[in-house]
């Protein structure tokens, strides 16, 4: 039998090797006085040795904490501090940011950082800081964990806090004869299975792309990890490794799009079996656009990082229902609310609530149990604070963030329509829509947009584009043009930041 490979840029080892590294640095973890239910994090960018400190965690019965390496300054010391992980893996660039906000007693284990990092990043001057125990020494002098756990801990993932600091997702154990259920539920919800391989482009601290990357390494996948999301990097690597299943966002669907017809033309994908995306709405045009491109092998999934998945959507039922998110899976369910509470009928926008399927493990936040309460419904129903509708056969559409949802003149206006709708203006390679305080209306719209290199719009041409596809209501009041979006690799784009310059203060008049 094969052994499954693990690559990431040049560098290849088998599964077997990484796990039996990743039982190796169990028992550095083990030495350091982390025990069984305790945290250690991880801030590192996409490279094999995550995999391995990753997968550690099963061994020993630790719980891994993976961190937006983004992060720095308050928001990263929130979540070193809030975690109460005992241990942090850093890669020796990120050091110094993790030195100034760590709490008392955090311990370092440094890691290096690999080429194909370096290039990725523009990270060639980085040299070990020399002030802390190596993480590739810790593995190749260390001596493997003896005792196994056998009821490992689900990682704790905290949300991207857009709108707040961010909350850390605490699971409860799955029981033993529980776990293969799960299994086969995910395995069937990604197209996961043995043998096949897979190419990780998204932020391995993410919700969705971390249980991918264990769930392919739990079932013998082939794996490929890619340091940074490149459109024309990721169809090489589709052609030249025969990659199976991918799960992508739909900001690298935009990027993909977006190359030279005669780039994409030059790679063979036609190895690919399923194309997944999750994460955020994907406008119309674009998924049509994929689907026509690689065939209707394109599949969504909707949830949240709290409650999983609860519903999926072929390509098949995206084309007979342009625009939905799917239909519950397994035993999962839906409910449309009002402000009261109350369900609205069927077709009629509201907050939408999710019963997570049977498999799907509870939570609560850490240290926050009152957070977790805030977004309950009731019978097991809880939001993540999106709107949207149902139709008449149980399909799911997306509207927008309840958080986002702009209120002009008492009339609800949902920004995400806004942007779908400018992202097919020629020249705009991003855009963000928002509220801003207005004396008169309450709120006005604002849209900060990202242009295409080369590309030349204004302020009005942005007006009219919405001025003759959207009601007039729905044009931007104020349009600012940005070098670049604050938009992570996973496609979440932190509005939070861009609204800060206009609230409480500088009122539209």
């Amino acid at each position: 039998m094969i052994d499954p490979f693990v690559r990431s840029g040049e560098r290849v080892k088998t599964l077997s090797e990484v796990k039996e590294r990743a039982l190796t640095f169990a028992g550095t973890l083990r030495e350091l006085g982390v025990k069984h239910g305790d945290r250690y994090a991880i801030v590192m960018r996409n490279e094999i040795a995550f995999l391995e400190v990753n997968l550690a965690a099963g061994a020993v019965g630790a719980v891994p904490v993976p961190v937006n390496w983004h992060w720095t300054g308050d928001d990263l010391k929130h979540i070193l501090s809030d975690s109460g992980s005992k241990v942090a893996v850093v890669h020796t660039d990120l050091v110094p940011a993790v030195e100034t906000q760590k709490p008392e007693g955090m311990q370092i284990i440094e890691a290096a950082v690999p080429d194909e990092v370096r290039q990725a990043y523009g990270l060639d001057d980085v040299q070990l800081t020399g002030r802390y125990p190596v993480l590739s020494d810790c593995i190749d002098k260390g001596k493997p964990l003896v005792e196994v756990s056998s009821t490992p801990p689900m990682a704790v993932i905290y949300t991207s806090g857009t709108t707040g600091l961010a909350k850390g997702i605490v699971r409860e154990p799955v029981p033993t004869e529980a776990a293969g259920e799960l299994a086969a539920f995910l395995a069937d919800l990604l197209g996961l299975a043995p043998g096949l391989t897979t190419v990780m482009p998204a932020p391995l601290y993410h919700s969705a792309p971390n249980v991918n990357l264990t769930f392919a390494a739990a079932l013998g996948m082939n794996i490929v990890i890619l340091p940074k999301f490149d459109p024309e990097e990721f169809l090489r690597v589709v052609e030249t490794h025969r990659v199976d299943v991918v799960q992508l966002v739909p900001t690298m669907f935009l990027r993909l799009l977006r190359l030279p017809e005669e780039v994409r033309e030059k790679y063979d994908i036609s190895s690919l079996r399923e194309v997944v995306h999750s994460a955020q709405p994907c406008p119309p045009d674009v998924k049509r656009a994929m689907i026509d491109w690689v065939g209707p092998i394109v599949s969504e999934y909707y949830g949240g990082s709290e409650g999983g998945p609860w519903v999926k959507c072929t390509s098949e039922e995206w084309l007979s229902h342009p625009g939905t998110v799917g239909r519950p899976v397994l035993d999962a369910a839906l409910r449309i609310m009002g402000p009261d509470l109350e369900q609205v009928p069927v077709g009629e926008a509201g907050i939408i609530y999710g019963r997570s399927p049977s498999v799907w493990p509870d939570f609560t936040y850490l240290n926050n149990d009152a957070k977790r309460r805030d977004i309950d419904g009731s019978d097991g129903f809880i939001t993540v604070g999106d709107v949207g509708r149902v139709d008449e056969d149980g399909y799911l559409y997306l509207t927008d963030r309840l958080n986002d949802m702009v209120i002009s003149g008492g009339v609800n206006i949902y920004p995400a329509e806004i942007e779908a709708s400018l992202l097919t203006l020629d020249g705009v390679k991003d855009v963000a829509v928002f509220g801003i305080p207005d004396r008169e209306m309450g709120e006005a719209l604002a849209a900060h947009v990202e242009l295409m290199e080369g590309a030349q719009l204004t302020e009005q041409d942005v007006r009219d584009a919405v001025r003759s596809r959207l009601a007039k209501y729905k044009v931007p009041r104020v349009v600012v043009f940005e070098d670049e979006l604050p938009r992570e690799d996973s496609g979440k784009l932190f509005k939070r930041r861009l609204k800060n310059g206009y609230w409480p203060q500088n009122a539209v008049t």
